[in-house]
């Protein structure tokens, strides 16, 4: 008889490679009290007026039809980005996807706040959208920061623990765990993990921003030039771009100029309109 998996806990001083390692037993992992609550109140406040606007537009049986969603926060909500390159989350997903890529990207940034009413969503893995698998290879990493409490009675995601890289199925029979923690907290989960959102059964929302980083060598899941073009990009510090894509994987995948553009730009220092560096600044 195996023992029940639990859900690994750590607090904002744990080392990354720690978090990564019990990753890599559970599939996930918790982290408390990474941001403070100012950090997390500006960044709710940024998200609003999207939630408030377009939230309603992606309302379908598996995004749920009480549960707003907004994407590519990046592109409208500057006050995202200090936690989407914070050192801690960019440390446990640099322990995960470095050894198997030059560098990683951002698939999607996605604000999700779930309203009173809403049920349990379908469980699932991320990395679905990629058709294959390499045995030992995680092709990407959930990261969801926790903007207000969550709870099991408000909807924390679900995560069923050591049903990461199976292949087409879990054990039906597990059961999955609720990634409760105060706001300001993190929970890290791998790709491959079959997890969900949870039924809200409270009287007030539970919003979360979930990013997933993936392997630099892969298509991202949101094509990131389009969702936040280049003038959005170059507001950003070379962290942020780069997770952006705005970069080339190794030395040539990834490389492009602006047709009609010079080939080299005309000052070495200036990286942002002209030449072989328009799309590649960093």
């Amino acid at each position: 008889m195996t023992t029940p998996l639990e859900l690994p806990v750590f607090d904002a001083g744990a080392e990354p490679f720690r978090v990564a390692e019990a990753m890599r037993r559970a599939g996930a992992a918790v982290v408390t009290g990474v941001f403070d609550n100012e950090t997390i109140e500006r960044c709710a406040a940024d998200l609003q007026p999207e939630f408030e606007a377009r939230g309603k537009l992606q309302e379908n049986d598996f995004n749920g039809y009480k549960t707003l969603r907004i994407s590519s926060v990046l592109g409208y909500a500057p006050e995202s980005a200090p936690l989407i390159a914070a050192p801690l989350v960019l440390g446990v997903v640099e322990q995960i996807l470095k050894p198997h890529c030059h560098a990683y990207r951002i698939g999607s940034a996605t604000g999700i706040e779930i309203w009173p009413g809403e049920g349990d969503q379908v469980l699932h893995t991320d990395d679905s959208i990629y058709p294959l698998r390499i045995p030992g290879v995680e092709f990407q990493i959930g990261v969801m920061i926790a903007l207000t409490d969550f709870t099991e009675e408000n909807g924390a995601t679900r995560l069923v623990l050591g049903s990461h890289g199976t292949e087409d199925y879990f054990d039906e029979h597990a059961e999955p765990v609720s990634a409760v923690m105060p706001k300001g907290s993190v929970a890290f989960y791998l790709g491959s993990l079959w997890h969900a959102g949870g039924a809200n059964h409270s009287d007030a929302p539970r919003m979360g921003l979930i990013t997933t980083y993936a392997l630099g060598w892969l298509r991202q899941e949101v094509n990131q030039y389009l969702a936040v073009p280049p003038d959005i990009a170059r507001q950003y510090d070379p962290t942020i771009r780069r997770l952006l894509g705005y970069t080339k994987h190794g030395s040539s995948l990834g490389h492009g100029h602006v047709v009609g553009g010079a080939r080299v730009p005309h000052n070495p220092e200036d990286k942002s309109d002209t030449g072989l560096d328009m799309w590649v600044w960093d």
